[in-house]
């Protein structure tokens, strides 16, 4: 359980903060940046969600992910190489990666097939997702190249997890555009 009585310690004044397993590295360190822009992204789907209206499906799908992106930094925000023998810390599993995958195949049921790349905008809340879909993507470059880091270590669902996020976040974004009805389709050299 997480009890936060004090919100400020100090401790960052010197540009540093506390890994949870209580290594402090610099602010900007890699590992902090890719946390950082995991909460980002939770950010941007709440703001998303603010706007869904009627599409309470997508809402519910998009809460269980904030959830999941909590779960992810603190995967994140421990390094494997910090676990203890028989200390069970908190990860991403597959069984998280596939119940995107569940959601992804059902919003995109109800779609028609695609005939040219989307660009972000149609309705207020498609915007918000496409936004919170290119920040998820840049959180998995990050991700990934926490993970080619020798002795950084990121588990795999992490990353699977952020690449099916980026994809429902596409699919969600048709899916409120009016199932694809008001996508804004990108037309090539249309303004030369």
């Amino acid at each position: 359980m997480v009890i936060l009585n004090k919100i400020y310690t100090r401790t960052g004044d010197d540009g540093t903060t506390a890994l949870a397993s209580g290594e402090r590295r610099p602010k900007h360190d890699l590992r902090v940046a890719a946390y950082g822009t995991v909460d980002e992204t939770n950010a941007a789907i709440g703001i998303a969600r603010l706007h869904l209206g009627t599409e309470a499906e997508v809402d519910l799908i998009l809460a269980r992910v904030q959830n999941d992106l909590f779960d992810l930094g603190a995967d994140l925000a421990v390094p494997k190489k910090a676990e203890k023998p028989g200390q069970e810390r908190l990860r991403i599993v597959d069984a998280q990666v596939a119940r995107l995958e569940t959601d992804i195949d059902k919003l995109n049921a109800a779609l028609a097939p695609l005939t040219s790349f989307v660009l972000p905008g149609g309705e207020p809340a498609a915007a918000h997702l496409h936004l919170a879909r290119t920040v998820c993507r840049r959180a998995e470059r990050l991700v990934v190249e926490l993970a080619s880091r020798k002795g950084e270590g990121v588990g795999a669902p992490a990353i699977r997890y952020l690449n099916r996020l980026s994809d429902l976040l596409f699919v969600a974004a048709r899916y409120v555009n009016g199932r694809g009805a008001r996508d804004v389709l990108w037309v090539p050299g249309a303004n030369r």
